[in-house]
């Protein structure tokens, strides 16, 4: 995990509501929710290292769909 979030992320997580922020970081792995309870990241860090997982998951699943739809 990244100790520090990329710049368009932050950005990202900046114009999200507080709804929106809410239900991202509600999907929070155990490690990032540690280290944010550690106070080792603010609220809009731990949005944007959260927002950056899901695009890179996102971008994983895609991959994979299309190599399963090629067969």
């Amino acid at each position: 995990m990244k100790k520090t979030p990329a710049e368009e992320y932050v950005e990202k997580a900046k114009l999200l509501t507080k709804e929106e922020t809410e239900r991202l970081m509600s999907r929070m792995r155990a490690k990032l929710i540690r280290r944010f309870a550690d106070k080792k990241f603010t609220d809009l860090e731990a949005a944007a290292i959260q927002l950056e997982i899901e695009d890179e998951a996102l971008n994983e699943w895609r991959e994979k769909m299309a190599e399963i739809r090629k067969k």
